[in-house]
C-alpha cells in the first residue's frame, strides 16, 4: 500500500537538504497541525489540489510514500501522518498532472 502526499517542489528540495518532510500542507508545517495530510489515491489527490491547491502557480510534485513504520491514522478519510516522513519512506516523486492517473 502507497498513500500519496501533494507538495510544493521548494518543500520537497527543502526536505532532501534536511532529512525528512514536515509540511503538513500548504503554507502549514507539521508542529502547526501536528500531522501531515495524506491521500489515499490520485481521485483524493486532485480534491485536495482542486480545494487547497488551485490558486498555486509553483511546481507541485506528488510523493508516493511506504507507510511501513509511520504512524499513519485515517481521519474523515484521509490518512494523516503523524511524525515527519523520512526520506526513505518516500519511494516516488513525480511532478503533479492533475489529468493523470
Amino acid at each position: 500500500m502507497t498513500i500519496l502526499h501533494l507538495a510544493l517542489a521548494t518543500d520537497w528540495d527543502a526536505a532532501r537538504a534536511t532529512g525528512d518532510y514536515r509540511v503538513s500542507t500548504l503554507g502549514r508545517t507539521l508542529d502547526q497541525e501536528g500531522f501531515i495530510h495524506c491521500s489515499h489515491d490520485h481521485d483524493q489527490l486532485r480534491g485536495v489540489q482542486a480545494g487547497y491547491y488551485g490558486h498555486v502557480t509553483a511546481p507541485l510534485v506528488v510523493l508516493e510514500i511506504d507507510p511501513t513504520g509511520l504512524d499513519v491514522r485515517v481521519e474523515g478519510g484521509f490518512p494523516h501522518v503523524y511524525g515527519p516522513i523520512p526520506l526513505q519512506a518516500v519511494t516516488a516523486v513525480h511532478p503533479y498532472e492533475p489529468t493523470t492517473r
